[in-house]
């Protein structure tokens, strides 16, 4: 239930974002979410999107530097502390968080959050035992 995330560094200088999000367009690409993280000289944007290896594809043609990584998707309960009961399972296992964000979507019915866990395997087996729902590509596509 892995899914493939797409990791793209840029200079931190007006319109590498356009820039990016244009390639991805013109390919055909769909982005399902977005995350940027800045510093002063470059961020990282992560993206969700349907076909990685061909958005990689064409982000390398354009000599942007990116990378695909595993990441897991996560349904939380739509209710006051339903994210609360995610992390607090996460935390239990003993299990680092190194990021996450929100995936905007409207076909499930639950919200959902893409994890980067220090240990995906253990983190993945406590939300399992804990009954939290981890999302597929399919589901998700």
């Amino acid at each position: 239930m892995k899914i493939r995330q797409l990791s793209i560094f840029l200079e931190n200088r007006a319109g590498r974002l356009a820039g990016v999000t244009k390639i991805l367009g013109d390919a055909g690409i769909d982005i399902l979410a977005i995350s940027v993280a800045d510093t002063t000289d470059f961020g990282i944007l992560r993206v969700l999107v349907d076909d990685g290896e061909k958005a990689a594809e064409a982000l390398k043609a354009q000599e942007i530097v990116c990378r695909l990584t595993d990441v897991s998707v996560v349904s939380v309960e739509g209710i006051p502390g339903g994210l609360a009961k995610v992390l607090e399972t996460i935390n239990a296992s003993g299990v680092n968080i190194e990021y996450m964000y929100a995936v905007s979507q409207k076909k499930l019915p639950n919200p959902l959050m893409v994890f980067r866990f220090s240990d995906d395997p253990k983190a993945r087996a406590a939300l399992e035992n804990a009954g939290v729902k981890l999302i597929d590509e399919e589901e998700l596509f």
